[in-house]
């Protein structure tokens, strides 16, 4: 891939209708790509934002959607959707992901299941099943982890564990798919709260606990993307933390 250049290029994109996804699906956009924005639950996000990029640039933009906790059928299946709708695949964005407490000693095997699925397996047979178009043309995987991934969060072990797979799994796709493809990672922090849970008192703590001194937003996310596809041409395997700091403290 050509340094600087993704127009026409076509990009799959997992959990890429809102928040951290939407802000994804927007920045490659508007970089010139093509785009096959996967949802699973988020069917009206979807279809707005769809509306939103065709009103820029028609026929742009398809929506694909399915449960990643299926199995490898479906991520098969996203990838020939993506090939069969716009005749290649340059860039792999694993955003998707399932977040919720499992409290040890509470925690079931379902949970285990679910959990890993969507944020672990789903990743890694994906990008399984784009290899073979990736490595036509020079392309680029980018793996969402999180910060949790490094140090565990409380009351999510399997969470913090499935993401810690995340960023094995970066590095160990990096060493499988080079020198044609390059896999890198991005660990978010406090860039959006989770929609259920989380008090006022317990956002200002975690704020306070960033160099930075505030929460982040979905568009630094997505601008780190678009550096480790579009300029970073010399990186592999590696995982940048997008969180204002707050790795530094925890």
């Amino acid at each position: 891939m050509a340094e600087g250049d993704l127009h026409d290029k076509v990009a799959l994109i997992t959990g890429g209708a809102q928040r951290i996804g939407g802000a994804l699906s927007r920045a490659f956009h508007a970089a010139g790509m093509r785009l096959v924005v996967h949802y699973h639950s988020s069917e009206a996000e979807a279809h707005a934002l769809q509306a939103e990029l065709h009103r820029i640039r028609p026929d742009s933009v398809m929506l694909v959607r399915g449960d990643l906790a299926t199995g490898e059928r479906l991520h098969r299946n996203l990838v020939f959707e993506t090939v069969e709708a716009f005749g290649r695949l340059d860039v792999l964005i694993n955003n998707a992901g399932l977040f919720y407490p499992t409290e040890f000693g509470q925690a079931t095997e379902a949970q285990w299941d679910e959990l890993m699925a969507v944020n672990l397996k789903a990743p890694f047979f994906l990008s399984q099943a784009a290899a073979p178009h990736l490595r036509k043309h020079n392309g680029v995987i980018i793996n969402i982890a999180d910060v949790y991934g490094e140090r565990p969060l409380p009351n999510y072990p399997i969470y913090s564990i499935a993401k810690a797979g995340v960023i094995m799994l970066t590095r160990a796709l990096a060493r499988e798919l080079g020198p044609d493809v390059r896999v890198n990672g991005i660990a978010p922090g406090a860039i959006l709260w989770p929609q259920h849970g989380l008090d006022e008192m317990s956002k200002q703590r975690i704020i306070s606990r960033t160099a930075l001194k505030r929460a982040g937003d979905p568009a630094e996310v997505a601008r780190a993307a678009l550096y480790l596809v579009r300029d970073a041409t010399y990186t592999t395997g590696q995982v940048i933390a997008v969180d204002g700091g707050r790795s530094v403290f925890i």
